[in-house]
């Protein structure tokens, strides 16, 4: 499996099936890759913030690629022509190889346009298989207890963790949220974008890696990782 990281919460995985998440391409000032040179089989998206929605409508729309969210965002996707499939926290469902639960996150979700704010569901994560790895999109969120059920229920791979701070999680809650998941592999995400959320990952990865068993892995915007 390729895990490629496009830079804030957005990554592409390539296996036996194509696994678009959170792509915030255009706009992106740390993405260096082209939103059409993107051809998911699925994109999941978190939340309607605009740096998490990003280009997914386009790409769908382009590629035929099916959006995965909770109800009211894949909803509001269907509404502007894209392919969507709906569901909500707690939920699975099988798409060919690849299998996907909805779970919580503690974040907002509403697109902002004219000065007005559309409410589109809860923010949610993701728990999904692939290539007979289990890979975790924690989504934007604060840290929370039930992460360890999380972990105990679908013993965890690879997690992707926010650890920019202000939005979500810092590095200090990040790590308690590897405590409490334990995957065996992390990469952070969710930082560097803009100086608000800007963090160290190389302090973060030092932190996690003296008290935790789990190896961190830190990817630049456009590096891929394989496992």
């Amino acid at each position: 499996m390729k895990v490629t990281f496009i830079g804030h919460a957005a990554f592409f995985l390539e296996g036996e099936a194509r696994i678009l998440i959170d792509p915030f391409i255009t706009g992106n000032p740390v993405a260096n890759v082209k939103a059409e040179d993107l051809h998911p089989d699925i994109i999941l998206v978190t939340h309607g913030h605009d740096d998490h929605l990003g280009d997914a409508i386009e790409i769908a729309k382009r590629s035929g690629a099916t959006i995965v969210s909770v109800f009211e965002l894949a909803s509001y996707c269907s509404r502007h022509g894209a392919k969507v499939h709906g569901m909500h926290i707690g939920g699975s469902y099988q798409f060919g190889p690849v299998k996907v639960k909805l779970t919580p996150a503690w974040h907002g979700s509403g697109l902002v346009k004219n000065e007005t704010t559309e409410y589109l569901g809860t923010p949610c994560g993701f728990v999904f298989t692939l290539d007979g790895k289990t890979i975790y999109h924690a989504g934007d969120t604060g840290l929370f207890g039930d992460m360890a059920m999380v972990g105990r229920l679908h013993p965890i791979d690879l997690a992707l963790l926010p650890i920019g701070d202000n939005f979500t999680m810092g590095p200090e809650d990040a790590l308690e949220a590897v405590r409490l998941i334990k995957p065996n592999l992390v990469i952070p995400m969710h930082y560097n974008t803009w100086p608000l959320v800007e963090q160290d990952p190389q302090e973060f990865k030092r932190a996690v890696e003296a008290q935790t068993p789990a190896q961190v892995i830190i990817l630049a915007p456009g590096e891929t990782y394989e496992f």
